[in-house]
């Protein structure tokens, strides 16, 4: 029994199964894949008897689509993952897609809405990617915008889409088209796959509307209802496995679209930038870290980053970390303190908080005075972690230290959101 094989198999219940034979890790294991789509594991143990079938797909030719020039050019730029990936019933393998003909053969939605070209910048995993490979995108939107785009989509994996969407935020200063990141939480040969109507969803935004700037859309809920446009650096990954894992974080999100198209706007949204599209990108060998403060914490591990340019403490509550001698327990935190504070001298030292809603403010305990006595900057800021580890390391690639604490907690992408607009309903 091959990979690509068809088979019908009879359980010892006298139940059947049909369908592809699919590779298998475990030996005793075999898995088909079903005509739905799902793969099935079946103990070969309670198999009674087997039947090899003719396998009757056959391998179909992509042939040359003619596109209506008449539409607004959409170039889909794809670095892997799933959303660009189909199923081969040949062979029962998963192979990716990435030309033109093979986006609108997966997904003819598109032929409609836009006039499309797409290409691969890299096949990699998302949680690979470099300052480098952020440079690198930027770099290919820029060339997208020359040849005359009217946007552009970037598909990714999503662990890391946060970190992307922030870095091109701020590297594609006065970019002057929608760049939309967009990925899948569902592989393409699941019933459940969600990455069609992301990648349908974001075209429609594109060709409709005059946003101009960095975006993601993914699903706004578990079924296939809407997919959100959320802001670049206001977004987050917060669960590891539903279809609407991406979350917009102490704002609304831009907009809802739905499958057919329809826009229904949620928020105020750049529209045009006057200057042209220049990059300022980021130093690829500049060291910066994110710290997570937690219990029980010991002075070597802010000692750690003693060579680094810049560190982000993901501190607790509103912006808090060890440093108060309670008793003899706790006597190594004036070490801890100590250690921070020699640190801030070398290293442009940032506060976030690990609460994700809400924002920083350091001026109501004493403890947060303290750390802004020592040189931690961020006070009242609202980034995410994810964001604030991009914005300064961006900081620091581009401009002076003097200049950082300023520029980092003035809003310049749309990062920071006014203090007034946040309320307590964005977190149902």
């Amino acid at each position: 029994m091959k990979p690509g094989d068809k088979f019908q198999i009879t359980l010892k219940d006298n139940s059947k199964k049909e369908g592809l034979v699919m590779p298998s890790r475990d030996k005793s294991i075999l898995v088909l894949k079903l005509k739905s789509g799902y793969n099935l594991g079946i103990k070969k143990t309670k198999i009674k008897s087997k039947k090899k079938l003719k396998n009757t797909t056959k391998k179909q030719k992509t042939k040359k689509i003619t596109q209506n020039k008449k539409l607004k050019k959409i170039t889909i730029l794809h670095t892997g993952g799933t959303i660009a990936s189909k199923v081969d019933y040949t062979t029962g393998g998963v192979i990716s897609k990435f030309t033109p003909e093979e986006i609108l053969k997966m997904f003819p939605e598109l032929k409609s809405i836009a006039n499309i070209s797409s290409r691969l910048i890299a096949n990699m995993w998302s949680h690979d990617l470099r300052f480098y490979h952020y440079n690198k995108l930027a770099k290919e939107v820029q060339k997208e915008v020359k040849k005359g785009a009217k946007g552009v989509i970037i598909t990714l994996g999503t662990d890391t889409m946060q970190y992307l969407t922030s870095a091109l935020s701020f590297i594609l200063e006065d970019i002057n088209i929608p760049v939309i990141i967009t990925g899948a939480q569902r592989s393409s040969d699941r019933g459940s796959t969600d990455g069609g109507i992301n990648l349908i969803a974001a075209s429609n935004f594109i060709t409709k509307t005059n946003f101009v700037g960095v975006a993601v859309c993914m699903h706004a809920d578990t079924n296939d209802n809407l997919c959100n446009i959320t802001h670049g650096c206001k977004v987050r990954k917060m669960h590891t496995s539903r279809r609407d894992a991406f979350r917009p974080i102490n704002v609304k999100p831009i907009a809802q679209v739905d499958p057919k198209g329809n826009i229904k706007y949620l928020s105020t949204y750049t529209k045009t930038h006057k200057n042209k599209l220049k990059l300022k990108l980021f130093k690829e060998n500049i060291k910066t870290g994110i710290l997570k403060i937690h219990t029980n914490m010991w002075p070597e591990q802010f000692k750690a980053y003693k060579n680094f340019k810049g560190l982000i403490i993901e501190g607790t509550g509103l912006g808090h970390t060890p440093g108060e001698v309670m008793d003899k327990a706790t006597s190594s935190h004036k070490t801890i303190f100590n250690e921070l504070k020699k640190l801030s001298k070398t290293c442009t030292v940032a506060m976030a908080s690990q609460c994700i809603y809400g924002r920083v403010d350091m001026n109501i305990y004493t403890k947060g005075v303290k750390l802004q006595e020592i040189g931690v900057i961020g006070n009242l800021c609202d980034m995410t972690p994810e964001t604030a580890f991009i914005k300064l390391s961006w900081l620091l690639s581009n401009y002076k230290k003097k200049e950082i604490k300023g520029l980092f907690e003035t809003n310049l992408r749309g990062e920071l959101t006014p203090k007034t607009k946040f309320t307590e309903k964005f977190l149902q």
